[in-house]
């Protein structure tokens, strides 16, 4: 059962309320007493609520003994007679009696000429005297009208001053004098002496304003006096109400506070008191708790109820004299502080009190206002959140007392920003009261604690960069409430609202979206889930803080666990903003790319990367993500390309960010940016270059040393099915060639050369097309000149473009000796598109070259070189043909031996050479040189191809020495091929150069071959040394003399 709590201005104190009737005397207080209210229109809610909290339905008290103190201590104390000296103090302070009337708590009213309204009074305020022009900020401007349904009271009489007793006898002084002096030497050890030292304090404080002896010696003994009431309050019990000391203690404070002595301010142990007497009211049991005591333990002397009733009131009126003179509201700010932590409590009867108590403060401090710089009160942000929390509240007293303090605070507030607002900047201030009057003029005192977010569009207006903050953090602790989920629903709706209205004017907004990113996690309500969502979109969607909320967000570890991804998925952001925001993402991710490759990746490179994922997933900036698509698609394939080989043990990650967490192998660089390429191209609907890339192993491709060919890839998908996008990424790859580290260009160039295969790349300036291919051919980075010779090929596609690459011929020619094979092909590639524009010198120059790739251990290198030198000899000017003929004669043996080769492919090729290359010396090549049989095994085949190329070559080429050559090849069919030429050729060779070299050198090699592992060889080989040494042993052939010779010879001289 919640604690029924004594309602302000609807309470009347019992007799006894101090206990009564004891024969102390008292000084009657100076400090003047507000009259009751007129009948409010109050809710039946409400009416309930006073009519429980009002102590007139409680019996009240059984009275305590009246005198408690003999004469003797009266006697003691005056140091006279004791019957004149107890008459004397009868006689002096019988008219304070200890019940108080119906009357409402401590509240200096406003003015004599106060009508009735609540409205702010700024009369007091010095610097407000002459009539304002009209651009000036006026005390009308300030006036706002009480919310409507908030009960009213009157104003209208004057201040009550009760009538003040005659002033005390300098005996009795002494008396309480001595009775102090006597408490700060020694112990109190019963209630009797603890009330009597309490009210003797009270008593005393009365008399300074004639008596400046006893304003001094309690002064010079606050310190004692501070002390001693801590010890008061810790004797009392704080899980029962006994005794009326607590409540005692609390209308001592309150009497020295009127007489500006404060002994809860000004060092720790007084803040320390005020953090105990706090604790002690609010944290007693509730009140059928102690109606329970009471009734296991009868025999006690106070009725529980009333005496709570009383307590707390005392308390409150306690509180509210703390802040009547409260010009720099320091006094505010340290009732907050210890009232603080009470006003988010789970029990429900303390919060029901804390809110009560300091919806009582503000009340009476916005009645008695009067602001003076510096103020004290820095947390003013925090008090209207947690207000507008308990408006929200599901405790209906609570909401209620709640809403009320914080109509209170509203006056407060304007009056505050008054004073501390720039006097140049007033009308800015004059609209924030205007749309203030027009927002009041729509809500009932109802709105307030059933809609708690009206309480954050009143408030925003006035709320400065910090206090912003203030209410953010602590609207967000507020979500931390688990067992009252209403609370977290207002929780969210303040949030929400407050960041809608107040804009671009919050500071601290890293620690505002580490908190939202910390709560999420406690948070189940789907509908508070996504209000706070919605106010990290919100915050992200302005432009000036939408890389701070950028930045925060990716300092966090990844994989993003489900709350972060949650929120990256369903960002809710206007459309105007969505590329905005996209579009910083990615810049987050592209300064990573543009700083020199580093021993270890920026964290921020892998964490942007996942949030692109993420928001790509979640498909909510749809319209962005296909505005931004070539610059996503570009980005994230430099992000592969960074990517490769690395783990999360080669990222630079900060600190501290998995302390607590171990980070999977599993998770890479290399897969984020992977299913971000691919969640890219599924949301953009690119589903057939998605199915290119999936069958023919592009993404492997991608994620290897192949990398370069995945991108050519899905290039040439992109181009093929959807050419807009493809065009559009060649316009934005411009500018981008030359920038960024090598990965990055070397990226964009794969990317960009593929795409001159399309008409539009005629339109390129040729700065950004041939020149810039020129300047990659001569790079150091072989994969800038595969890129290169690439982006030739695909300009070779158009006509008007082949001026220009032909003065790139001395270069390509060149890429022809090059080790890397892509690098050749692609030059062969060329060439084999350009020969028939080539000069005979060019051409002259490429056939050397080509010649020396014939037997080159890459396959394709030998093939197309073949097939090159081919088509060159095919375009040789008649004009030309004697200059290359040598070229084509040496030629020919090594396409004889090559058409033995054991991969087809290079076999056919030869064969096809070696025919042009006849047709080219108008030779008709023997059929049986196109036999498909290995030759070794058609020995009467192989002696006609023999004979023909003998008899064609003698006095030509040496063709038994070319032929010896290949007789240690690295292939067995070429060389079987070989050693069996050799033998067949040795009877056409020339007698003079036999006379001359003779045949060592040729019997040597053939020798070294019978020791070859493979038989076959080894019989051709014995089979070719016997034919050499016939040729060698046989005599020369006589001199044969022609018939016109003879014929001469027989004819007389």
């Amino acid at each position: 059962m919640p604690l029924p709590l004594p309602r302000r201005g609807r309470v009347s104190r019992q007799a006894g309320s101090r206990v009564a009737g004891t024969s102390l005397p008292r000084a009657a207080p100076l400090s003047p007493r507000r009259t009751g209210r007129g009948a409010p229109l109050l809710s039946h809610a409400q009416r309930l609520t006073r009519r429980r909290h009002s102590s007139e339905l409680v019996p009240p008290e059984p009275e305590p003994q009246t005198d408690f103190r003999s004469g003797k201590w009266l006697q003691e104390r005056a140091g006279g007679d004791s019957g004149d000296s107890r008459q004397e103090l009868l006689a002096g302070m019988g008219s304070r009696h200890r019940i108080r009337e119906q009357e409402e708590v401590v509240i200096p009213c406003a003015s004599d000429s106060d009508s009735g309204s609540v409205d702010l009074q700024l009369s007091d305020l010095e610097d407000i005297k002459k009539i304002p022009s009209n651009n000036e900020l006026t005390v009308l401007d300030l006036d706002i009208p009480d919310i409507p349904g908030l009960p009213r009271e009157s104003l209208t009489d004057s201040l009550r001053h009760l009538t003040c007793q005659e002033p005390l006898s300098e005996t009795i002084v002494e008396s309480l004098v001595q009775s102090i002096q006597e408490v700060f030497h020694g112990k109190l050890k019963g209630e009797l002496e603890k009330l009597t030292f309490l009210r003797s304090l009270s008593s005393l404080s009365q008399t300074f304003l004639y008596d400046e002896s006893t304003e001094s010696f309690i002064h010079s003994h606050i310190a004692k006096i501070v002390h001693i009431l801590n010890v008061l309050m810790q004797e009392e019990s704080r899980h029962s109400l006994s005794s009326p000391v607590r409540q005692e203690i609390f209308v001592t404070i309150t009497d020295l506070s009127y007489q500006d002595v404060h002994l809860l301010f000004g060092s720790e142990d007084r803040d320390d008191l005020l953090g105990l007497i706090t604790k002690s009211v609010i944290t007693l049991p509730s009140v059928s708790a102690l109606i329970q005591l009471q009734e296991a333990t009868p025999n006690q002397s106070h009725n529980p109820e009333c005496l709570y009733r009383q307590t707390f009131q005392a308390f409150s009126e306690m509180l509210q004299s703390l802040v009547i003179k409260d010009p720099h509201l320091e006094n505010l700010d340290t009732i907050f502080k210890h009232m603080d932590p009470w006003l988010q409590s789970v029990n429900d009867h303390e919060r029901e009190r804390a809110t009560a108590s300091m919806a009582q403060v503000l009340k009476c401090l916005s009645r008695n206002l009067s602001l003076k710089l510096p103020l004290q009160f820095q947390r003013l942000g925090h008090l209207v959140a947690l207000m507008a929390l308990l408006c929200g509240d599901p405790l209906e007293e609570v909401a209620e007392e709640a809403a009320e303090g914080t109509h209170y605070l509203l006056h407060i507030t304007l009056r505050l920003k008054y004073v501390t607002h720039d006097k140049i900047n007033h009308q800015s201030l004059k609209k924030a009261l205007k749309r203030c009057r027009e927002l009041l003029e729509l809500y009932s005192i109802k709105h307030f604690y059933r809609h708690p977010f009206k309480i954050a569009q009143v408030f925003e207006i006035f709320l400065d960069p910090t206090e912003l903050c203030q209410f953010v953090m602590t609207t967000l602790d507020g979500l931390k409430n688990l067992p009252h989920p209403c609370t977290q629903q207002a929780a969210g709706e303040l949030l929400i609202t407050l960041v809608k209205n107040a804009e671009s004017r919050f500071e601290k907004v890293p620690e505002i979206i580490g908190v939202i990113c910390a709560r999420l996690s406690i948070i189940s309500q789907p509908k508070v889930r996504q209000q706070i969502i919605n106010t990290v979109s919100l915050f992200i969607s302005r432009p000036k803080y939408t890389d701070i909320v950028l930045s925060h967000l990716l300092c966090h570890p990844v994989p993003y666990d489900r709350h972060l991804a949650e929120l990256w998925r369903t960002l809710e952001v206007e459309l105007p903003s969505t590329t905005w925001i996209l579009w910083r993402l990615l810049r987050k991710l592209q300064k990573c790319h543009n700083v020199p490759i580093q021993k270890k990746m920026a964290y921020v490179a892998v964490a942007a990367t996942d949030a692109l994922y993420e928001v790509l997933v979640g498909n909510k900036l749809r319209a962005a993500m296909f505005r931004l698509f070539p610059q996503l698609l570009v980005t994230l394939l430099i992000q592969i390309h960074h990517s490769i080989g690395l783990t999360m043990s080669d990222v630079s990650i900060p600190s501290g960010l998995y302390a607590e967490k171990e980070l999977s192998t599993e998770v890479t660089p290399l897969c984020f940016a992977l299913q971000a390429t691919k969640t890219l191209l599924l949301r953009t609907l690119c589903w057939q270059e998605f199915n290119i890339m999936e069958k023919n192993e592009g993404w492997t491709l991608l994620e290897g040393d192949c990398h370069l060919q995945g991108v050519f890839l899905l290039a040439n998908a992109l181009l093929e099915r959807n050419q807009l996008l493809a065009h559009k990424i060649m316009y934005l790859l411009v500018p981008l060639l030359n920038r960024g580290n090598d990965k990055h260009k070397l990226t964009s160039a794969g990317f960009f050369v593929e795409l001159l295969q399309s008409p539009v790349a005629r339109r390129l300036p040729r700065t950004y097309s041939t020149a810039r291919l020129k300047d990659w051919l001569h790079h150091g980075n072989s994969h800038f000149r595969i890129v290169a010779l690439r982006g030739l090929c695909n300009l070779l596609r158009h006509q008007k473009m082949r001026e220009d690459i032909k003065s790139l011929l001395p270069s390509i020619l060149d890429s022809l000796c090059e080790t890397d094979e892509r690098i050749v092909l692609l030059a062969i590639q060329i060439l084999l598109q350009l020969v028939r524009t080539m000069d005979f010198t060019t051409l002259s120059t490429m056939m050397k070259t080509l010649f020396s790739l014939f037997g080159d251990v890459r396959p394709d290198v030998h093939r197309f070189s073949m097939t090159l030198f081919g088509a060159s000899i095919k375009y040789v000017k008649h004009t030309d043909k004697k200059g290359v003929e040598n070229q084509v004669l040496d030629s020919l043996v090594p396409l004889l031996l090559y058409s033995q080769d054991e991969n087809d492919a290079i076999a056919e090729e030869s064969m096809r050479v070696l025919t042009i290359c006849a047709q080219f010396l108008k030779w008709k090549l023997p059929r049986d040189v196109y036999c498909k049989d290995p030759l070794y095994v058609k020995p009467i085949e192989v002696a006609k191809i023999c004979n023909f190329f003998g008899k064609k070559c003698k006095g030509k080429i040496n063709i038994i020495a070319q032929t010896l050559m290949y007789s240690k090849n690295a292939k067995l069919p070429i060389r079987r091929a070989a050693v069996l030429f050799v033998g067949l050729l040795s009877k056409y060779m020339d007698h003079s150069e036999l006379r001359m070299n003779g045949t060592d050198w040729i019997e040597n090699d053939l020798k070294d071959l019978l020791n070859d592992p493979e038989p076959s060889l080894r019989i051709i080989a014995s089979q070719a040394l016997f034919r050499v040494q016939r040729v060698r042993d046989q005599p020369e052939p006589e001199q044969t003399v022609c018939w016109l010779r003879k014929l001469m010879g027989c004819l007389p001289a």
